[in-house]
């Protein structure tokens, strides 16, 4: 009969170890490049590269008709500041693009939501994608006037289309990414419907739904400015995009410039600090992107 020895035990003990004083454990950074690594100073000097680039050829072209300076354009910014009228326009396109944009948003979560409940959303998305989404949303604006005559609605129409397809398609595909031990976890807790969706798809995938909604975004905000050059034409009223078209019949180049430096300052800054300070206390504090 064989016989089970039991091993020795060791005795535990724990050994403290003298701190490490021969070498700074850390090692700081040059000037130049802690300074460097500030993304903000980074963006900062691309920006100013590109406003003497611009100074620079207007000088050498000489012809403020055709192009004028990055000084003319920003002193007719700030006096369409000081007047109130770029901030007016400006007020009417935002308010334009957050109803616009607030419905395509919603439409695409009800969209991708039906998606991954059935297998007639998911046949549905991908036809209506497939059919819709190929399809300039500008082009829809003579159809939308017809619909719903000079007001808000036909700018809201084409903005909703702009946004919808995108959004739902990003979604979707992060939702089909999310890893199916999570899609488990979410099923053992009994989460089903929008609260499946809501704690379980919504959160994994968010890094694909940010994509989508930067994407909305910048469609829906062109489309607004554009839309809004034959809105404002046949209407007598709009925003940014009205002033634009104003301005270039009267030849006032500056003006002209003044509003489309108006339209970039006011994508970066969407971009910049509303989707960068979202992003940062999302997915970025979860560790889901880089």
């Amino acid at each position: 009969m064989t016989q089970h020895v039991r091993p020795p035990i060791r005795s535990e003990y724990d050994l403290v170890l003298a701190p490490f004083v021969e070498a700074p454990v850390e090692r700081r950074l040059p000037l130049s490049t802690r300074v460097w690594q500030q993304g903000w100073l980074r963006k900062g000097l691309i920006l100013v590269v590109l406003a003497l680039a611009w100074e620079a050829l207007a000088r050498w072209q000489d012809n403020d008709l055709l192009l004028p300076g990055f000084g003319a354009t920003l002193s007719a910014l700030a006096e369409g500041l000081g007047s109130g009228e770029l901030l007016e326009r400006a007020r009417i396109s935002l308010t334009v693009l957050a109803e616009g944009y607030a419905g395509g948003v919603v439409l695409a979560f009800a969209l991708t939501t039906l998606a991954v409940s059935t297998q007639f959303g998911r046949d549905l998305l991908s036809t209506l994608t497939a059919m819709f989404n190929p399809l300039p949303a500008i082009a829809l604006l003579p159809l939308a006037l017809l619909w719903f005559g000079l007001g808000s609605g036909s700018l809201i129409f084409v903005l909703v289309h702009a946004v919808l397809w995108p959004l739902a398609l990003n979604t979707f595909a992060g939702f089909q990414g999310v890893p199916e031990t999570l899609r488990m976890a979410g099923r053992n807790y009994g989460l089903t419907g929008l609260s499946y969706v809501w704690q379980i798809l919504i959160p994994a995938a968010l890094p694909a739904i940010l994509s989508g909604l930067k994407i909305g975004w910048a469609f829906a905000w062109r489309t607004l400015i554009a839309a809004e050059l034959v809105f404002g034409a046949a209407s007598g009223q709009g925003g940014l995009g009205w002033y634009i078209y104003q301005n270039r019949n009267e030849l006032y180049t500056d003006r002209v410039f003044a509003g489309l430096l108006l339209v970039i300052a006011i994508g970066l800054i969407v971009e910049n600090v509303v989707f960068a300070t979202f992003e940062r206390l999302t997915v970025r504090r979860w560790g889901m992107v880089r």
